[in-house]
């Protein structure tokens, strides 16, 4: 149990003081709307923290609302008070996470030290999953596996997200050589091919660079780079994730780079917040804002290299922004620049197309049933547009819209992809 006089300082309570309870943050909440509760509201969770740091309510009580979160953080992009509502959100979980740890049964433990500690950091893990699950669809042994009992002791969250499972392509061979000379006039990118994305999604990578390349920069990949701690971090696993960050600042800081680039929304938020898991008289704070400052997504240097697009795609094509690049990191802009550039494109934009998804990391998962909810709120406005193909920028909320478009029988109309891939297709990359 945590001892009640250091609560105060683990939970952000100074920060709690800034939201006026406007309500402004209402409308912007996916769990609210789909909900339609205050305690799954900014406001109410915001209220609950304090209420706890002040004794005046119990850790268990803020419990519920506080995993329900999705993290989307769409309620700091349109607060009129600046509440640093993530910094109150990570304190909560990191509290409740040390809260539970005795209480923890230890097969769940077991399970959450696999996942995030063996699994999600680990390369040759991830790589033998991967090259298992390509085995099993090229021999066409998924579909036996399927047709089998084998899943059915599986949870049913897990057996959904199993059915929308993408192709899976084994990443191409990639420079990991930086040339003793750097060329002024030529940018040098350090690339991140983050751990679940490189394991279903390396085509998606693998164009990515080839993009890079075509823009005339310099493209490496950095062998010594690990997993970004994202999950970790969101599940409160929080000296796994300080853990991750240094193994990649110190893998990136060694070597002279314009940029550090990835295409995943999730990730890259959690690269550019490296330096908010260190206090600013720790040394690691200016190692770990030097390598936010350089960490970019893939649209922002995209709008900036005069792609050369040679395929017109007649489509009625869609945006769905992910939460961590659009409130987190602030990309709004270069998605749909790079996008709308596209010869023959007619954009459709999906109606609130900022509100979340319900994947966020693991939640649809771990709370499936109310990431379905969130779900069908986005879905009821695709369904008034029906566009040809939605763009993505988060292979999180890629895999989610996908589920989406089947639950709703659209899967013959509506494809799902990356930006990265409509881009490489207009450009004549494959």
């Amino acid at each position: 149990m945590i001892n009640e006089k250091e609560l105060r300082e683990k939970l952000a309570y100074d920060e709690t003081f800034s939201c006026v309870q406007c309500g402004y943050c209402l409308p912007a909440c996916p769990t609210y709307m789909s909900f339609g509760k205050e305690t799954h509201s900014p406001r109410g969770r915001i209220n609950l923290v304090k209420m706890a740091a002040e004794g005046k309510i119990s850790i268990h009580d803020m419990a519920n609302p506080i995993d329900l979160c999705l993290g989307c953080r769409a309620c700091e992009t349109v607060c009129p008070t600046n509440v640093e509502y993530g910094k109150i959100l990570t304190s909560a979980v990191n509290v409740l996470a040390e809260y539970r740890e005795k209480d923890r049964r230890r097969r769940g433990k077991a399970l959450r030290n696999i996942v995030f500690h063996h699994t999600l950091p680990n390369k040759k893990v991830l790589k033998l999953m991967g090259q298992g699950l390509y085995i099993l669809q090229k021999t066409k042994m998924i579909n036996v596996v399927r047709k089998s009992k084998l899943l059915s002791v599986l949870p049913s969250s897990i057996k959904r997200m199993e059915s929308i499972t993408p192709e899976v392509k084994l990443p191409l061979k990639r420079n990991s050589t930086i040339s003793l000379e750097k060329n002024p006039g030529r940018l040098r990118i350090g690339y991140f091919p983050g751990c679940v994305m490189d394991t279903f999604f390396a085509n998606v990578n693998d164009l990515a660079i080839k993009l890079l390349e075509m823009g005339g920069c310099e493209v490496v990949t950095i062998k010594e780079q690990g997993c970004c701690g994202a999950l970790q971090h969101h599940a409160g696993e929080r000296n796994q994730a300080i853990a991750l960050a240094k193994k990649n600042i110190e893998a990136y800081e060694k070597y002279e780079l314009d940029h550090i680039v990835n295409a995943i929304g999730g990730c890259g938020a959690a690269l550019v917040e490296y330096p908010l898991y260190f206090d600013e008289s720790d040394p690691w704070f200016k190692r770990a804002t030097d390598f936010a400052e350089k960490n970019q997504d893939i649209s922002v240097i995209l709008s900036k290299l005069g792609l050369s697009f040679t395929k017109s795609i007649k489509k009625y094509v869609s945006y769905q922004p992910s939460c961590h690049l659009t409130n987190v990191q602030r990309v709004t802009d270069e998605p749909l620049q790079v996008l709308q550039s596209i010869p023959g494109i007619t954009y459709v934009e999906i109606e609130q197309k900022d509100m979340c998804c319900g994947s966020a990391g693991i939640y649809n998962i771990v709370h499936h049933e109310e990431s379905m909810l969130v779900l069908d709120d986005k879905m009821k406005h695709v369904k008034k547009i029906v566009p040809e193909v939605i763009v993505t920028t988060n292979p999180g909320c890629h895999l989610q819209l996908v589920l989406g478009v089947k639950r709703e029988g659209l899967q013959d109309k509506i494809e799902v992809v990356h930006l990265v891939e409509i881009i490489a297709e207009s450009c004549g990359i494959s």
